[in-house]
């Protein structure tokens, strides 16, 4: 074990009391990520490193799925600890994603998706029409292909945080995106990278989207271009640079866009994943937030049948599965329930709670 006594007069008696409660990780580990915390242009403050040890620890052993039942939602975990632990602000963290295509149903839901797509949206009081057309041998890009979106965004931002210049032109190391995003790598993952960027290219957006207080009313692409900057001998890309299209490099310079959980990328049914970033956006530092079913089903883009997708809202209730939520269902109300398990947001509930009590009190005794 490593001495830390050089350590402990940086931080409280409760910050050491705390790490000796740790289930997983080891004092070497702790060491070793508060000397990196250190080194960062602007380290965390004592509550935030602690709060993000912590995390660390419950997710040490969090590769097994404890229930069978959860198998068939959840993708394996090829992530390995700490890989994403490179964000230099909890307000900054690594993972990001678009406030826009959160709230549209932008991507398929489905591979082979041929059909054009209309859909209506309301935004401060205005009816909004979109269209969305596919390759007509591809279809449009999918909830998967979005990855590469994800993992662009959340590059750009750490970049920004860090007072870098960006462009909306980014280079992409496939290897380093499959291991982003939780991925295998082997051979066939460099095909279904260029078959997704090849998606996101032919996919063609009619709509009038709001970003960085600019509208978008005219066609545009989910990527204006990609180019291939190396490949292997059977011409399979190994790394690229890919154009964003300007209303969504506006979001990033806007930051509108949100934190996602690293699990995301480990939900393996579609309509997890969609179902994932409507709650992420709608319910933001709520305690919870509620749609009805019929809704929900709306907003996901998903063209089953509404009994199948009640069936799916049960199974992914069942599973337990989702990052960050909690999700119930009433039937007698069919309102679906998203309940945050951030402890900060319930904390920060639990005091303006006890402060509008306190309030109320004093106005009594009044």
């Amino acid at each position: 074990m490593e001495d830390i006594s050089n350590l402990k007069n940086d931080y409280s008696e409760d910050f050491w009391e705390s790490i000796s409660n740790l289930d997983n990780l080891t004092i070497n580990e702790v060491i070793k990520i508060i000397e990196m915390n250190s080194i960062k242009k602007v380290p965390m403050p004592e509550t935030i490193l602690l709060k993000s040890i912590q995390e660390l620890d419950k997710s040490k052993n969090s590769s097994q799925v404890k229930y069978s039942v959860g198998k068939k939602h959840l993708l394996k975990d090829r992530i390995s600890n700490g890989d994403f632990f490179i964000a230099e602000s909890p307000d900054l963290p690594y993972l990001r994603s678009d406030m826009a295509s959160m709230e549209n149903p932008l991507f398929a839901l489905k591979a082979g998706d041929t059909r054009v797509i209309e859909y209506f949206s309301t935004s401060k009081d205005k009816t909004l029409k979109t269209t969305i057309r596919g390759g007509a041998e591809i279809g449009r890009a999918t909830i998967f292909d979005k990855d590469v979106w994800i993992y662009a965004i959340s590059k750009l931002m750490q970049a920004k945080f860090d007072g870098n210049d960006i462009t909306s032109a980014v280079e992409v190391s496939a290897s380093d995106f499959f291991k982003a995003t939780n991925r295998g790598d082997g051979g066939n993952q460099f095909v279904l990278f260029r078959d997704a960027l090849r998606r996101l290219s032919a996919t063609r957006i009619e709509t009038e989207i709001e970003t960085g207080g600019v509208h978008s009313a005219s066609g545009f692409g989910l990527l204006d271009e990609w180019e291939v900057l190396e490949e292997n001998s059977s011409k399979i890309p190994l790394k690229v640079v890919i154009q964003l299209p300007q209303w969504l490099y506006r979001s990033i310079e806007s930051n509108e866009v949100l934190a996602i959980s690293n699990d995301y990328f480990r939900l393996k049914k579609p309509i997890d994943r969609r179902i994932y970033e409507i709650a992420r956006k709608h319910c933001g530092r709520q305690v919870s937030w509620k749609i009805s079913l019929d809704k929900l089903h709306q907003k996901t883009g998903a063209t089953m049948a509404s009994k199948y997708f009640r069936q799916a809202i049960l199974s992914l209730i069942k599973a337990n599965v989702l990052p960050d939520y909690r999700v119930c269902y009433d039937r007698d109300s069919d309102m679906v329930t998203f309940h945050n398990l951030d402890e900060t947001v319930l904390i920060e509930a639990n005091k303006r709670s006890l402060k509008a009590l306190i309030k109320r009190n004093l106005k009594t005794q009044n």
